[in-house]
């Protein structure tokens, strides 16, 4: 079986360091990194790694990671990415797994964060750090609800796939579960979203996913 390979793409020199140690002492053995997206997706192009981590921010484009994700999962649907970012509003972690991030780690979350999301994007699983969680369930003010509050990572990769027009077949495809799995999320956000029919929810995707 293959070694697993890790890409850590950001332009802070001792976060690189910082990550790429703890990645090492968790038993990754080849850890890839870049300072810029285009150095990052050449890399991922041709080195292939079992996972993907990267920042939204860089100089002078805050959100250029969203454009190497993109483009990363343009290339290979089933690309094992993770954000590590300071960015915690839900609105960009939105954005973040529609493009087709698996995981979102905050950056002033504990060690163990980025480690157990490594473990568990390996193995084909959606993760979203603890803090963040936090948020999203508590992203309640006054009257007005946060539609995505309640989402999980899975739910809202689901919801952004059905905004694309995929079909419970692709969509499973590209989150690596049963058919049967998106059945009963596209259930669970049905009820959630106070949806009566999937193309009613389908709209609701849509709408909510319609941020440039």
């Amino acid at each position: 079986m293959k070694s697993p390979s890790v890409l850590i793409v950001d332009d802070h020199p001792v976060l690189l360091q910082g990550c790429q140690r703890i990645l090492e002492d968790m038993g990754i053995k080849t850890v890839i990194t870049a300072r810029d997206i285009v150095s990052g997706y050449r890399l991922f192009r041709r080195r292939s790694p079992s996972v993907t981590i990267s920042d939204l921010s860089f100089q002078g484009n805050n959100l250029a990671g969203l454009t190497l994700i993109k483009r990363i999962n343009r290339h290979d649907s089933k690309a094992r990415i993770i954000v590590l970012s300071m960015h915690s509003d839900l609105t960009i972690v939105s954005r973040a797994l529609q493009a087709g991030a698996k995981g979102y780690v905050i950056k002033d979350a504990s060690l163990n964060e980025l480690v157990e999301a490594v473990k568990q994007v390996l193995a084909g699983q959606a993760y979203l750090g603890g803090d963040l969680a936090k948020k999203i369930a508590f992203a309640q003010i006054g009257t007005q609800r946060e539609p995505l509050a309640d989402l999980t990572a899975r739910e809202l990769q689901t919801l952004s796939l059905l905004a694309e027009g995929k079909t419970y077949g692709p969509i499973a495809a590209d989150l690596n579960v049963s058919y049967k799995t998106v059945v009963n999320t596209c259930w669970q956000l049905r009820q959630k979203l106070d949806a009566k029919t999937l193309p009613e929810l389908v709209r609701t995707a849509v709408r909510l996913f319609a941020v440039n």
